[in-house]
């Protein structure tokens, strides 16, 4: 216990005393973090030094044990060597972030710096090869700990909006990660915590709202790296599943975010890795009125309330275990659900309230019309094939007007005057009209994409035939 006392303490006072130093110099620098009226809503420029002050405090602390005069100074020393990899893939993370802060980077040259250091993790002995228990084969392993690692140096990276935020949530993923150490008696990863516990404790002090110094990208990527390191030391000692599931709620906020913000940017069709300003904490401030300091305290109470479940569960049977695990997710799912997201309703209406299957039986009736249409010989053949899958989509009535005659089908399903009516052009004179009763059963768009499914066929079949007096066009169908 006291060389993790001693570790903790020397990064924190070394935290506490540096970052005002080098705050002041970013400063005198410009390197400063300037509003934007938008997603940077503090009220004045601040310095993103802070991922500076944590990496030194964090290795300083680590170093320092090596001078303490502490017994049984081997054990210490076999405990360390874990440590010591990690730094070389920890220093490529915090300088990908540290490089974006100063000259920025383009995305995808992030997502470049962060597999580098996750490569380098798993070549240090991080590895993502013993799950539960059971052997990962090594192509599979490193895949997974690049996304692990990917994935949880991302989500600090995202959830680093609000003053104290990130340093904040990877206080508590980090103090919980120690105590789990000291009762799982994994001393590698006790070390490897506890420094990290003593620099974001220090950092706090300026960083809580109101900040005078963010994380900037050098910190919050190297805050998400090492958890991520972290969580995989832990899973290398785990001997069931829901072990494995303990690193995942000490880390639920970030993680959730990044889940939920990819999600719904998907469902939008925008870029995934793109910014906004819909993140969880983005959605909490507004529903507390622009109170950045409440909204960081009510994060840190869901923070400790995950580290309360992850501790539980640790100390449980397998069985308790699992039912801690399911309260655990079901608190997650309702708190989610409580921000209102409107992509997750639609989604939910979609799967679960049918509409989409009718989607899909719209689509494979559309897919059949195109064949049916391409297949016709005939104008006759061709407007039948329209006929008959009106009726399919529920319209009131149909007309086509090519070569000086009109063509007309009314399925008497409603009055005029509660129907809507679109005509599209074909040519100068020739168009196909369409009606349709307000609020159809297969929904607007598939109306709409049969309107052009139509247009689009009739165009490129029959419109041609104008110029040639419409010889092909033979008679059988009765003109209005």
């Amino acid at each position: 216990m006291g060389p993790l006392l001693f570790a903790a303490l020397a990064a924190f006072f070394l935290c506490l005393v540096l970052t005002p130093l080098v705050r002041d110099v970013f400063v005198r620098s410009g390197l400063v973090d300037a509003p934007d009226g938008g997603r940077k809503i503090h009220p004045r420029p601040v310095p993103r030094a802070g991922g500076i002050c944590v990496a030194i405090s964090y290795v300083a602390g680590l170093a320092a044990l090596n001078w303490a005069p502490f017994q049984a100074q081997s054990a210490l020393d076999h405990n360390l060597v874990l440590v010591w990899r990690l730094l070389p893939a920890a220093a490529v993370a915090f300088s990908t972030g540290l490089l974006d802060d100063v000259v920025g980077l383009k995305p995808w040259q992030k997502l470049l710096g962060i597999v580098a250091a996750g490569a380098l993790a798993w070549a240090g002995g991080v590895q993502l090869d013993n799950i539960a228990g059971h052997l990962v084969q090594r192509p599979w392993g490193f895949i997974f700990t690049i996304v692990w690692l990917v994935g949880c140096t991302n989500a600090f990276n995202l959830i680093d909006g609000l003053d104290g935020l990130a340093a904040g949530i990877g206080l508590f993923a980090t103090v919980t990660t120690l105590i789990l150490a000291l009762l799982r008696g994994n001393n590698g990863l006790a070390l490897a915590a506890a420094p990290l516990v003593g620099c974001l404790l220090g950092f706090l002090v300026y960083n809580f709202n109101p900040a005078s110094v963010f994380l900037g990208d050098s910190g919050s990527l190297l805050i998400g790296f090492l958890l991520g390191c972290y969580g995989i030391i832990w899973s290398q000692k785990c001997a069931t599943v829901l072990e494995i599931t303990v690193p995942l709620m000490t880390l639920a906020i970030p993680l959730t975010d990044t889940v939920v913000s990819m999600t719904r940017r998907f469902i939008r069709l925008q870029p995934i890795f793109g910014a906004d300003n819909d993140h969880i904490h983005h959605r909490l401030l507004r529903r507390a009125a622009g109170n950045p300091r409440s909204v960081a305290i009510l994060i840190y109470l869901v923070c400790a309330l995950a580290a309360g479940f992850s501790l539980l569960e640790s100390m449980m049977t397998a069985a308790y275990a699992a039912v801690v695990a399911c309260a655990f997710c079901i608190a997650i799912w309702m708190g989610i659900h409580s921000l209102g997201y409107i992509e997750f309703r639609v989604a939910g209406r979609l799967l679960l309230g049918g509409e989409l299957r009718r989607m899909l039986r719209a689509e494979v009736r559309l897919r059949a019309l195109e064949e049916s249409l391409a297949a016709a010989a005939t104008s006759d053949d061709f407007w039948l094939c329209i006929v008959q899958a009106s009726r399919a989509f529920d319209f009131s009535r149909m007309s086509l007007a090519i070569g000086g005659r009109v063509y007309e089908e009314r399925f008497n399903r409603a009055p005029s005057e509660n129907c809507w009516s679109i005509s599209i052009p074909l040519t100068s004179t020739d168009y196909i009209e369409f009606a349709q009763e307000f609020c159809p059963h297969d929904g607007a768009l598939s109306t709409t994409l049969f309107v052009e499914v139509v247009r689009r066929s009739c165009r490129a079949r029959w419109c041609g035939l104008h110029a040639e007096g419409y010889s092909r066009m033979p008679s059988g169908l009765e003109a209005v």
